[in-house]
């Protein structure tokens, strides 16, 4: 294709013209917790209860299949403790089916609002089926239904068909009524490896933080280069 074969975008905002400076405050090392997951509840806590951010656990998980290709996409982390970051999932999704050849997982948090992403590499290994269940209870009733119709990554006739095995297991299991919990359905758990906090600063000199894993169940910080 020649440069007069390319296709005009048309009028509107152009993305190389938009530029915003980031805060001036930064964060440094005599801030920071014992522990990422500590460090993350502080940041967490800013995110939701301070900046009341729209779904601050919302978060991008990448993964990777056996053969190196990259998949994102954004899902709700539920749970966190010095264990792991904990979401759930249909186990036949493209995600899990990834995970079950490659474990290796990459979570971020966009909390760009308030100029900050925390970066999280680890190794995602299911949840129990107990802890699994006591989250699903938890669940608003449609979702719980919800889990049940909706067979996750796989290529469906219609919208119709979906509302329609919806409807049916609406009819089946009306409200007020124990929904199973499915057993093609469950929770992960990260476990970091390492925990990178990335808070913007003026001119793109930004302050990146990351915690290290190492072999005595210790952390070692390191700050990288903007």
């Amino acid at each position: 294709m020649t440069d007069e074969d390319a296709v005009s975008p048309g009028p509107g905002p152009d993305p190389a013209a938009m530029r915003k400076q980031y805060r001036a405050e930064g964060l440094s090392e005599a801030e920071l917790a014992a522990t990422p997951v500590e460090q993350f509840a502080r940041w967490f806590r800013d995110a939701a209860v301070e900046a009341h951010l729209f779904e601050p656990n919302a978060m991008v998980v990448s993964t990777a299949d056996a053969e190196g290709r990259p998949g994102s996409r954004t899902v709700l982390l539920k749970h966190f403790d010095e264990q792991g970051f904990v979401f759930y999932t249909n186990y036949d999704s493209r995600k899990a089916r990834d995970l079950a050849e490659n474990p290796h997982v990459s979570l971020l948090f966009p909390w760009h609002p308030m100029a900050r992403q925390v970066i999280v590499r680890g190794v995602a290994r299911r949840t129990g089926r107990d802890e699994t269940a006591a989250y699903f209870r938890t669940r608003p009733h449609g979702s719980q239904l919800g889990a049940w119709a909706s067979a996750q990554s796989s290529v469906i006739a219609s919208r119709a068909g979906l509302d329609a095995s919806y409807a049916e297991l609406a009819a089946r299991y009306p409200e007020g009524e124990q929904v199973p919990v499915p057993p093609h359905w469950g929770g992960f758990r990260v476990a970091p490896e390492s925990v990178e906090f990335w808070q913007g600063r003026l001119n793109r000199l930004h302050d990146r933080l990351r915690y290290v894993a190492e072999t005595d169940g210790s952390w070692r910080v390191e700050r990288l280069s903007p």
